[in-house]
């Protein structure tokens, strides 16, 4: 199973340590730190499944590289947050502030959208493949800078603010319940993260025994206690 480190792995070790064994499964936690790979070390076979992604990025990843990877259960919600090192609130930031945004079409996307939900600017279509491009309009003048979701907590030094994915920004130290300007809202949030693997092994007893497993009680309330609200169990 690949995983990105926070909270998947935790939450995935979790399953391993203390669920599996009574369904038969052992699994090998395998983690990673960026967003492309466990997807092709999934499909070169190198795994059996992950669990990193959203419906959104694994579609993307689907009509751009023709992989015939498949969807399995949702598991939780990591809400995406503006954080600062600089202001405490979005209206302190100032004409021309520089923001940070992740540089994958679907982060940047969702990024750009919970900016424009707080007001901050306004986008000339909507959907899952809107850009800086379609900014139209920005009254503050804000200055987006792209750059790898998982550089986006370190850019804190360098920009007035930036919108970073909660697994990295829990994985830096910051609380997204309280340190974040703003969050997503979970409720009919679309970005859940969730269990994937590849088209021939979907109906594999194996993965539909860690996907029962993942959507567990258990796991729902292992991941309100450890998160406290940073991650949301769906």
């Amino acid at each position: 199973m690949g995983v990105s480190p926070v909270p998947h792995a935790q939450i995935l070790r979790y399953v391993a340590d203390t669920l599996a064994k009574d369904k038969g499964l052992k699994i090998e936690v395998v983690e990673f730190t960026d967003y492309v790979q466990p997807n092709t070390a999934l499909v070169d076979g190198s795994l059996d499944a992950n669990y990193f992604q959203t419906v959104p990025y694994l579609e993307t990843f689907k009509q751009q590289s023709g992989a015939k990877v498949e969807w399995i259960a949702p598991v939780h919600i990591e809400p995406l947050g503006v954080y600062s090192k600089k202001h405490k609130s979005l209206n302190d930031l100032p004409s021309g502030s520089k923001i940070g945004l992740a540089n994958d079409a679907t982060n940047e996307a969702r990024g750009l959208r919970l900016l424009e939900a707080n007001g901050l600017i306004k986008l000339g279509k909507q959907g899952a493949d809107v850009s800086v491009r379609d900014v139209a309009e920005n009254p503050k003048n804000l200055q987006f800078v792209t750059l790898e979701a998982a550089q986006l907590p370190r850019s804190l030094e360098d920009t007035d603010a930036s919108v970073v994915n909660g697994n990295y920004a829990i994985d830096a130290g910051l609380k997204p319940a309280s340190d974040a300007l703003v969050l997503e809202k979970a409720e009919n949030n679309p970005n859940a993260n969730g269990l994937v693997t590849r088209a021939e092994l979907k109906d594999d007893a194996r993965v539909r025994k860690l996907a029962e497993l993942l959507q567990s009680a258990q796991v729902k309330e292992y991941i309100t206690k450890q998160f406290s609200g940073s991650v949301i169990a769906v």
